[in-house]
């Protein structure tokens, strides 16, 4: 059972809020998972793409995924308004993580939490292919979220891996010497996790 350890301290009162704010590292592919499975294959059968344009698709998901990933670090992430309640919303959403940076559960994203925000994405996503249905045909929008979601499940299996991994691959060491750099020396900086290309381009490496 996921209850309070001392790696894993409280955060709610409520022993059933506290409970669902820890998420073993599992839970995300075995949930997100099978969705990228359906939305490539809907992709595919019912929308008819060709395999060749889902892939591609899939991948502009991924480099979006990528973008993602660092502005939300760099700006929701990492928005703190001076107010208790800011205070509060900033140590729930990320300051517990730079607080208790050993708290396996604590690592990636709970589902219910990773349900709205890719709602807010997959609703973006639709409305720019409504806007651009005159010039081309929305099929698009299910191979593209898959990648999109893959990108996401890889980032959070990675940054798990960084923290309570020992890890071999020279890119995997890279990245987590890049991530400890910002708990540890350049908390306003380096943002960027599964590529740093977003760090260089935005001059935050």
């Amino acid at each position: 059972m996921l209850s309070a350890r001392p790696e894993s301290p409280r955060m709610f009162k409520s022993d059933f809020v506290d409970f669902f704010s820890r998420t073993p590292w599992w839970s995300i592919p075995l949930f997100w998972g099978p969705i990228v499975v359906g939305l490539m294959a809907y992709s595919l059968g019912w929308m008819d793409v060709p395999w060749y344009f889902a892939i591609l698709q899939a991948v502009l998901g991924v480099v979006i995924w990528t973008f993602s990933e660092y502005w939300l670090h760099r700006t929701v992430f990492h928005w703190e308004p001076d107010n208790a309640f800011g205070k509060r919303f900033h140590f729930i959403i990320h300051g517990c993580h730079h607080t208790w940076i050993d708290d396996p559960y604590r690592l990636v994203m709970p589902p219910v939490a990773g349900i709205s925000i890719g709602l807010v994405f997959w609703f973006g996503f639709d409305g720019i292919a409504l806007l651009l249905t005159p010039w081309v045909a929305p099929t698009w929008v299910w191979a593209l979220f898959s990648g999109f979601l893959a990108g996401y499940i890889n980032y959070d299996l990675t940054h798990y891996a960084t923290h309570h991994v020992k890890l071999k691959n020279k890119r995997l060491i890279k990245i987590r010497a890049h991530h400890m750099n910002h708990h540890f020396n350049n908390p306003d900086k380096k943002y960027g996790f599964t590529t740093f290309f977003w760090d260089k381009l935005f001059k935050t490496y």
